[in-house]
């Protein structure tokens, strides 16, 4: 295992953690720079509850070695809320009581962040496919929905 500093851009700020070279982010985020918002889920990339954004991108966090990431972008979820576009999706969670238990939420909203940025008037077809990777054990698809569908037509502004 080979421990060397590692340059990344999270949240703005450039941090070198003293880290081997092929640590998944997720821990990094977690571990090393206490960045908690950022949830494990499978381990596996397929739930999506550790979902960040590397260069504006959804990313799984889990499966992303931190030397992936060097000198790049990386938005976790406590950064993303200080967006004007994060507010408005929190906003929506709490208007429309979207989280049930809340585990998946932090992967969710970033997901749904990246989604309007890319697409701010998406469709139904749209927002199942942006979120198709990520789980949510409590079924809270159809509250999901319509907040994306609300933010877009600027209810949360």
């Amino acid at each position: 295992m080979a421990v060397k500093p590692i340059p990344v851009r999270v949240n703005g700020s450039v941090v070198q953690p003293l880290v081997d070279a092929e640590k998944p982010l997720l821990w990094v985020l977690r571990d090393d720079l206490d960045l908690t918002g950022s949830k494990y889920g499978c381990g596996r990339a397929q739930c999506g509850a550790c979902t960040v954004h590397v260069d504006g991108q959804p990313t799984r966090s889990c499966v992303t070695p931190i030397a992936a990431v060097a000198d790049r972008d990386v938005q976790t979820i406590e950064s993303v809320v200080e967006t004007s576009l994060g507010q408005q999706v929190q906003r929506a969670w709490v208007s429309l009581n979207v989280p049930q238990c809340g585990y998946c939420q932090s992967g969710q909203i970033m997901a749904v962040v990246a989604l309007l940025r890319a697409i701010p008037t998406p469709t139904d077809r749209d927002i199942d496919e942006a979120l198709s990777g990520n789980i949510c054990r409590c079924g809270m698809y159809p509250r999901i929905r319509k907040a994306v569908h609300e933010i877009a037509a600027g209810a949360f502004q």
